[in-house]
Order: structure tokens, then C-alpha cells, then sequence
């Protein structure tokens, strides 16, 4: 199989979303908001340009891990942290909660229609968990299973999140197409 891509990169530098806003950091909530934002157009890059099919394609068996579930359990994700655990709404039901769901990883038979809800749920998220950080302070302190935890740890979980799942997506996307890197 031919090596796709820009010498073993997604994209080349110039075109690649995550590379058009570097800056210097200028403190915490900078950089841990950096790399969350990163990985979060990591994921959004992994999806690019497959179909529905191929987006619900479980490529390492046996794991049910195809790139549509990963997109719609991080939308479970994003929800399940900002919503209900910073904004302390617990009775607020998770997403993708049943037993056949498993957590978003699985879902009915996919088409076109499930694939842009999906991205639509997932970067709704992401929009509500952005409005949460922008009021919120990295020092609050909220309730995680008893413990009390401040926002800046659930932001490092997040990228921590994020990051072992684009692997998955690596891996993925690569059993897919061939597309690797970056």
C-alpha cells in the first residue's frame, strides 16, 4: 500500500488547522485549553473525508472502536464533565447510557443521517464545554465521586482523554485508508 499523505504527515504544516493559531503560551489556562483544542481537531481530522460506512468501521478486532463511536463518546464525555460534574447536574441523564449503547461506541445500523447527528451532538459539546471554561475559574473546586477536585485536573483528564483516543483514531483511520501520522 502507497504511503498517503505529506511525508508521512496528515497534512503539510501550512493547511493543517492545528498549526494556523500557534502562539507562545501565555499561562495555564492558555495551554491546557491549547492542547485540549488540539486534540479535539486531532479527532475532527481523523474523520475527515470517510463515509458513513467506513466512519463506522470497527477495524481492530475485537474491539467495537470505529471512529463514529469515538466522536459520539466524546460527546458523552464532554457532557458528562462540564454539564454534569462543573456544573454540578448529576440528575442530568448521561448521553449514550444504555446498555446497548455502550457509552457511543455502539449505535444502530449507520448512514448519513446518524453520522451528521453524531458531529452535530459531539461539536454542540464542545460549544457548551467552551462557554463553561470561559466562566469558569481553573481554581473552582467541584464534587468528582465524593472527592474534591479543581477544574484544571478535569481539564487534564480531558486532553488525557482525548489523546489516548486519537491513538485509537490513528490506528483506525490507518486500517482504513492507509492514512497515518501527524
Amino acid at each position: 500500500m502507497a504511503n498517503p499523505g505529506y511525508d508521512g504527515m496528515w497534512l503539510p504544516d501550512d493547511q493543517d488547522p492545528r498549526m494556523q493559531d500557534l502562539q507562545p503560551t501565555r499561562g495555564e489556562r492558555a495551554c491546557l485549553v491549547g492542547y485540549l483544542e488540539h486534540y479535539r481537531q486531532t479527532l475532527a481530522l481523523k474523520c475527515d473525508g470517510l463515509t458513513a460506512e467506513q466512519l463506522a468501521t470497527k477495524a481492530v478486532p475485537p474491539s467495537n472502536i470505529s471512529l463514529l463511536g469515538l466522536v459520539r463518546h466524546m460527546a458523552r464525555v464532554e457532557q458528562s464533565w462540564f454539564r454534569r460534574v462543573i456544573e454540578a447536574r448529576m440528575d442530568l441523564p448521561r448521553l449514550f447510557a444504555g446498555e446497548d449503547e455502550d457509552a457511543g461506541f455502539d449505535f444502530p445500523s449507520v448512514d448519513d443521517d446518524l453520522v451528521r447527528a453524531s458531529h452535530a451532538l459531539w461539536q454542540s459539546e464542545i460549544a457548551y464545554a467552551r462557554d463553561v471554561l470561559d466562566r469558569t475559574d481553573l481554581d473552582t473546586v467541584v464534587d468528582v465521586h465524593g472527592e474534591p477536585t479543581e477544574v484544571r485536573d478535569i481539564i487534564v483528564h480531558m486532553v488525557e482523554e482525548y489523546a489516548r483516543h486519537c491513538g485509537h483514531a490513528d490506528l483506525v483511520r490507518e486500517c482504513i485508508d492507509g492514512r497515518a501520522g501527524q
